[in-house]
């Protein structure tokens, strides 16, 4: 029998799984993988950052639906994918982190580039491995894909020391896996599947309240016809938007901190949440002592553990949402659709009566929404949109008009500025064919902006839109708001760094609008570039603020829809 290094059986081991591209950045502990990657069909993406290969990692799992992978080495490395694998985490996303490690014989003696990294990602993986003989590295791949996979989407780390990469093994396939301690509840029982059917009978006024675990099951056409089947308004979280497609009559958009008046105010009202693949996140719920105050709650989830986390509901369901969605159908088959006459005529006033709003006056200065909403005009919803973190995706979120799922990428729970860039980059390499745009801020694109370079040198051409308002926008507006107008740390500057000349400096295109008549030419011109990437800077309002909005940890019956509406 020939033998292989553990680093060559590392990598046929990706192979086997159908890898098709790692994003990575190399050195000393990692090194022997990087030998055998050389004649691998695998194509490996050099970041300039580990933050950045495990930001693109997530975008490529994102937009594909596939387990995204990045390789880091030791130390250094390994606690700069700390912020990806945290960021998996909390939003499900399937990632495989691979680390090398410095030898076994140095672990615990403060070796150069020693980090305790099992130890340091264990609250920010779904599991990790500390691999000690290269004879385990195939089942341990095939287990960390399985599981980073199943259930709830995660991270999955395995640590690989420098002599297990370069020690000696025979190749085997992965043993059929046998995990007692990992059997995800995937179909849901059948008792509380009944006691959901009658709950949504007897209502009212039901809303279902869904979010990423629809997104992550491909449970959206499930959705549609269930919503459709029960006349049932349908409000999607910021992890769940393109769900139900925004122009469908029984789609209410966005709840939460900054969501549309519609959707919060009818959770508040109803007497019946059917929560699918969301966790009751207080961006949502606002303070939970107030929140749907009069509602029976039906919570379906994959992960036991948010169920009755937050709201203890009345109708538990432990199950994948696609699963759960048609288990509801079928029980529901052969009823007649209820009438909800008042209840559907309710909603829609509050459309019609409180729509999201702004002014853009034609002399300036370009409104944010505005932006947005050319954008969605001219690139088309079919684009895939990426987001940073902050007031520019609460805009990207409100307006623009998602029609299908997979087409919206952002960092929800964690929120992670300078997650765009790189996000970006890993759902173009997982989607070549489809055009991806990211909407960052000026404070987030100014932590990860060196990963256009990767885009530059790698032939991968996305698209970014920085909204430059000169400050961390969100800060300001909580500053301005709850802190006296006492401004402290958020003035970033609109003349420098001059994006125009950056983008070019590291092979970009560089385009620029500072004002309304400028923003749909700009837009029009980053469209039309298609063979590198494109940078376009809006000059925008920097006194802007996001609205609706519900103070935190306040009840979403006290929603400030404006500025005029301010206390």
């Amino acid at each position: 029998m020939s033998t292989m290094s553990g680093a060559r059986a590392l990598i046929t081991a990706l192979e086997h799984e159908g890898v098709e591209v790692v994003f990575g950045v190399p050195g000393g502990a990692i090194l022997p993988a990087y030998d055998p990657i050389l004649d691998s069909p695998i194509r490996h993406i050099l970041a300039r950052h580990e933050q950045g290969a495990g930001h693109m990692a997530e975008g490529y799992a994102w937009a594909t639906g596939r387990v995204g992978v990045a390789m880091v080495t030791s130390g250094p490395a390994a606690t700069n994918l700390v912020t990806p694998l945290a960021d998996a985490l909390v939003d499900s996303v399937p990632m495989v982190a691979i680390t090398g490690q410095v030898a076994t014989h140095a672990v615990g003696n403060d070796a150069f580039q020693e980090a305790y990294t099992t130890g340091i990602t264990m609250p920010a993986t779904k599991h990790n491995y500390y691999v000690t003989d290269p004879r385990e590295i195939p089942d341990v791949v095939r287990e960390a894909f399985h599981i980073a996979a199943t259930g709830r989407p995660g991270p999955v780390l395995i640590d690989l020391p420098k002599d297990v990469l370069n020690g000696e093994m025979v190749w085997h396939k992965p043993a059929k896996l046998s995990l007692p301690g990992y059997r995800p509840t995937v179909d849901a029982h059948p008792r509380p599947i009944k006691d959901a059917i009658k709950l949504v009978e007897a209502s009212e006024r039901p809303v279902l309240y869904v979010g990423g675990g629809i997104i992550k099951a491909y449970a959206h056409r499930e959705l549609l016809r269930f919503a459709e089947a029960t006349r049932i308004p349908v409000v999607t979280t910021l992890m769940g938007r393109g769900a139900i497609p925004d122009d469908h009559p029984l789609a209410l958009g966005m709840p939460g901190m900054h969501g549309n008046y519609t959707a919060v105010t009818a959770m508040q009202q109803a007497d019946l949440l059917i929560a699918i693949g969301v966790r009751f996140d207080d961006r949502v719920t606002g303070n939970p002592a107030t929140f749907a105050p009069g509602a029976r709650i039906i919570h379906a989830d994959v992960d036991p553990a948010e169920i009755g986390k937050v709201r203890v509901p009345d109708v538990p369901i432990v199950g994948d949402a696609r699963k759960v969605l048609e288990e509801l159908l079928s029980k529901w088959d052969g009823r007649d659709a209820p009438e909800r006459r008042e209840w559907l005529d309710t909603v829609a006033a509050w459309q019609r009566d409180y729509p999201l709003r702004y002014n853009q006056h034609p002399d300036g200065p370009i409104k944010p929404q505005y932006v947005v909403e050319e954008l969605n005009r001219l690139a088309g919803s079919d684009t895939i949109l990426v987001s940073g973190v902050g007031q520019h995706q609460m805009w990207a979120s409100q307006y623009w008009k998602f029609t299908e799922p997979r087409k919206w990428i952002n960092s929800g729970g964690l929120g992670t500025m300078g997650f765009a860039v790189p996000a970006a980059i890993g759902a173009k390499v997982g989607r070549p064919d489809e055009q991806v745009y990211a909407i960052d801020g000026d404070g987030c694109f100014q932590m990860t902006p060196q990963e256009l370079i990767t885009a530059s040198a790698e032939g991968i051409p996305i698209k970014v839109a920085v909204f430059n308002n000169g400050a961390h926008g969100m800060v300001k507006q909580w500053q301005n708001l709850f802190y006296g107008g006492r401004l402290s740390a958020v003035d970033l500057g609109k003349d420098f760094p001059d994006y125009v000349k950056l983008a070019d400096a590291m092979g970009c295109v560089g385009l620029r609008a500072d004002t309304p008549e400028e923003v749909g030419p700009a837009i029009e011109k980053s469209l039309a570039i298609d063979d590198r990437p494109v940078v376009v800077q809006f000059v925008t309002d920097s006194e802007e603020m996001v609205f609706p909005m519900v103070p935190a940890g306040g009840s979403n019956d006290d929603i400030i829809l404006s500025r005029e509406d301010l206390p």
